[in-house]
């Protein structure tokens, strides 16, 4: 298996298993991440549907980009999502503020698996899922 396709699977399986979380069980996940947890039934709902649903979502169409056919594809979407979920993090520890040790965490994550799969879809060898 290419490692291409380990990082899209990887990728997926995490975006996946994070939003089942939310759905399941949104006020212990929430806690988490960010120590609170939303104090109405729409705020709860909300964080079901956006954390848990669109995150599984993700995972399930990263895994569908998962194949030798699609995986620049799914490379490609790994890239944009870690960099845009990292910009918009920066941003907000920047505009809000007091960001705690989770959100440098995530920050450092999301730079570093971008970071990886731009290497290795840059790197010689790796225009294929082969």
């Amino acid at each position: 298996m290419s490692l291409q396709l380990v990082i899209v699977r990887l990728t997926a399986a995490v975006f996946a298993l994070y939003g089942a979380a939310f759905i399941v069980a949104p006020e212990v996940s929430s806690h988490a991440v960010t120590g609170t947890i939303p104090a109405t039934a729409p705020g709860l709902i909300d964080m079901r549907a956006t954390y848990g649903g669109m995150s599984v979502a993700v995972g399930v169409l990263l895994f569908l980009l998962a194949s030798r056919d699609t995986v620049k594809q799914g490379m490609l979407g790994v890239i944009l999502l870690m960099l845009g979920m990292a910009g918009g993090r920066l941003y907000g520890i920047v505009v809000d503020g007091a960001a705690g040790g989770m959100m440098y965490l995530y920050l450092a994550l999301e730079v570093s698996v971008a970071g990886i799969a731009i290497w290795v879809l840059a790197r010689p060898g790796e225009s294929s899922g082969s």
